[in-house]
């Protein structure tokens, strides 16, 4: 389902304004009896403004981009933590992928770590993730983010299988060397710089505190 663009009648109001002006001047100047000279330098000042706002609305048309098309994901609800971690990784799991879904594009995210899947969260389908596939593997090899900014164009999407199938963008975002925080938009290229440095301080975050409480189960 597209996204209906919040400012496109804001980006017509110089175009319709200057279109206005311009007929009201025309009709000012045909219903006129007699051309006095100030008239005329207003119809001179007057048809400038409308060439300006006319020539603004046409500008911004083309030069401001519409919002990202959204869709809306196939799947489920889902809030699902794995149950022997400790009670202090939940809450912080829990915590975290709250801030994701409410803070950034996030609709869909799972946090795998050492070999097994700690939390899911958002619209997800029932496939669960089993192991790391070649993108989310050369994330962790490099320990640099993956960002698809537009997923349906990557062949290599068919890894996501966990995630929902019309997932629009994502971003593997390494938890040292051993986990992965994934997380999914529904509309492409809807991660800000801002979003990537949220998420990369909340991962850093994460993965401190699985290591400092997994540690104790070892």
């Amino acid at each position: 389902m597209s996204q209906a663009d919040p400012n496109r009648y804001l980006r017509l109001m110089p175009l319709a304004a200057g279109v206005v002006g311009g007929v009201l001047l025309l009709l000012n100047r045909l219903t006129s009896l007699e051309l006095t000279t100030s008239q005329a330098r207003s119809d001179v000042v007057g048809t400038i403004l409308g060439a300006c706002l006319i020539l603004t609305g046409l500008i911004w048309q083309q030069v401001q981009p519409l919002p990202p098309e959204s869709v809306i994901l196939n799947g489920t609800e889902r809030f699902e933590l794995l149950e022997p971690l400790p009670d202090a990784l939940k809450l912080e799991l829990a915590w975290a992928s709250h801030t994701l879904l409410t803070n950034t594009p996030t609709q869909a995210l799972v946090i795998w770590y050492r070999g097994q899947v700690l939390l899911r969260r958002g619209i997800l389908p029932d496939t669960t993730m089993t192991t790391p596939g070649p993108i989310v593997q050369q994330a962790l090899a490099k320990e640099r983010p993956i960002y698809l900014v537009k997923l349906p164009l990557y062949p290599g999407r068919v890894e996501f299988d966990y995630l929902p199938d019309n997932t629009q963008g994502l971003i593997c975002q390494p938890l040292g060397r051993e986990g992965v925080l994934i997380v999914g938009a529904n509309a492409p290229r809807s991660y800000t710089r801002q979003d990537e440095r949220w998420i990369e301080a909340i991962a850093a975050k994460l993965a401190a505190a699985c290591q400092t409480s997994l540690a104790t189960l070892d």
